[in-house]
Parts: C-alpha cells; structure tokens; sequence
C-alpha cells in the first residue's frame, strides 16, 4: 500500500483504540496508539495473512508480546476484516470476543494469549523454531514494549533465537519511553537497546516508529537477512495523535471520559 494509505489506516486505527477503550471504561490506550503506524504497516503491506482463513499454514504469525496494547491489535484486525468493527465496541465486556489481553480461544486473527510480559516473545521464538524445519512457513513478528524489556525472560529468549539462527522472526521494539510506573529511566533502564541486542547476536534496525516508508523498509531489510534473526527499535510517542495523551505517563492504563474521548476523536479526524 502507499504511503498515503496506510497512514489513514493508522488514523483510522487510532480513533478506534480511542472509542473502544472510552466504550469499555477501562484499557491501555498509551501504548495502543504508539503502535498503531506499526501494526498498520504488518496487516496491511508486510504480512502474509488472510482474514478469510486466519488458519492459513502458510500465513505470517504476529504476536503482541506487550498484551496489554490489545486495543491497537483489535483495531488492526478488525479494520483488515477479522471481525465486524461493531465488535470493538464491546471491549472488555462480559461475553465479548475481544478480553483485556488477546486471547487465542476467543477472536479471530489472534495467535497466542498474552498478557505476562515476556512470555509472547519467548513462544514467538518457538514457532519460529518450527517454522525454521518447515518450508511452506511464515515468518514471525512479535510486537514488545520498552518496559517488556526489563523481563529476564525476554534476554533468555533473544540468546535461544541467536543461538538457532532464527532468521523468519522479527521483533519489534514499540520504544515510547514510558511504562505504568514512569520513564525507563527511573524504573529501569533499558538503553541502550541496540547494543544489547548486537551482543546476543540480533540483526538491528532503528527507525522512527510513526514514519510509515521508514517501518515497511526496516520489515523489507528484516526479511532479507540470513543466519540471525533481526529487531527493529521503533522510537515512539505515547499517546500519539492525542494532544493530552502524547508522551503523559498517566495515559498508560486509563480510559478517558467522554468528553476527552470525543476530543481525542475529533482530533484523530473520525467519527464519533
């Protein structure tokens, strides 16, 4: 897709994260609408993937290792045709398709249950370990927070993807510098990032996160490298696209009233 395209995609993602998470009266809408320019450019121009057979063998999975952004991942999948959109509305909601943190049971489109930071990158490099003996496979993407990166887990994962060679899987690094308890900075640092990730043994790639050409040039180098799997490092803003959520720590994990949903809306150029 152009340039153009995706970036309306995006919007449009945007004000839904937005409605929904206002519908549901609770949510994580920070780091939702950080990563809504890169789950865009994946649904849309990068993946392998079918909304009419979300079973499809030779499909590329994604994983959204950070579960709590759930809203930016049911955006995507329902503006690419998983589900009718009328569902987002339904958020968090008893009997809903769409709970708190993907669940692979319930929505279509969605490929491992998440929520325990840490845990999706490590299945992430399972399947791309299967993938690895399996020709006809897709690749893996996995989606991470900053934050995320503070897991023990997530290193023991990363030295096991170097170690095999699993070059069908990219991670991505959704860095917009601020988790549920403040800055990186004053919780745990996680900088430097790339140097961390050149030390296990990861092809690296740092790029502007909300730069649409930028993100679909980093996936297209990630798919040529050979023999070690690659990261992409997506500097981002939290809150994108919102005036009084950008970069504001408390928008981490707070639905916004109606009145400030209806501002944000407006402000991201949808529909109320």
């Amino acid at each position: 897709m152009e340039k153009e395209s995706l970036q309306e995609v995006a919007r449009e993602m945007r004000a839904d994260i937005v409605k929904s998470i206002f519908s549901a009266g609770s949510g994580h809408p920070g780091g939702s609408l950080s990563a809504a320019d890169l789950l865009a450019v994946l649904f849309f121009d990068c993946m392998k993937n079918d909304p009419a057979r979300p079973d499809w063998p030779e499909r590329d999975r994604f994983v959204l290792s950070k579960g709590h952004a759930a809203p930016c991942l049911y955006a995507a999948l329902a503006e690419r045709g998983y589900f009718p959109k009328e569902a987002l509305w339904t958020l968090r909601k008893k009997g809903s398709i769409l709970q708190g943190h993907p669940c692979r049971l319930d929505t279509p489109g969605v490929e491992v249950s998440t929520g325990s930071l840490g845990q999706g990158f490590s299945v992430a490099v399972g399947m791309a370990l299967a993938a690895q003996s399996a020709p006809e496979s897709g690749r893996v993407y996995c989606l991470l927070g900053d934050g995320e990166l503070q897991e023990g887990i997530v290193w023991e994962a990363a030295m096991a993807a170097a170690h095999y060679g699993l070059d069908k899987l990219t991670a991505i690094v959704d860095w917009n510098g601020l988790q549920i308890d403040g800055s990186n900075e004053e919780v745990m640092t996680v900088a430097p990032i790339a140097e961390k990730f050149r030390s296990f043994g990861w092809e690296v790639r740092e790029i502007d996160g909300h730069d649409v050409p930028a993100i679909q040039t980093a996936l297209a180098e990630a798919k040529e490298c050979k023999g070690k799997p690659c990261v992409i490092i997506a500097k981002t803003v939290k809150g994108k696209g919102v005036s009084f959520m950008e970069d504001q720590v408390g928008w981490h994990g707070k639905a916004p009233n109606e009145e400030q949903a209806r501002q944000a809306v407006a402000e991201l150029g949808g529909e109320w």
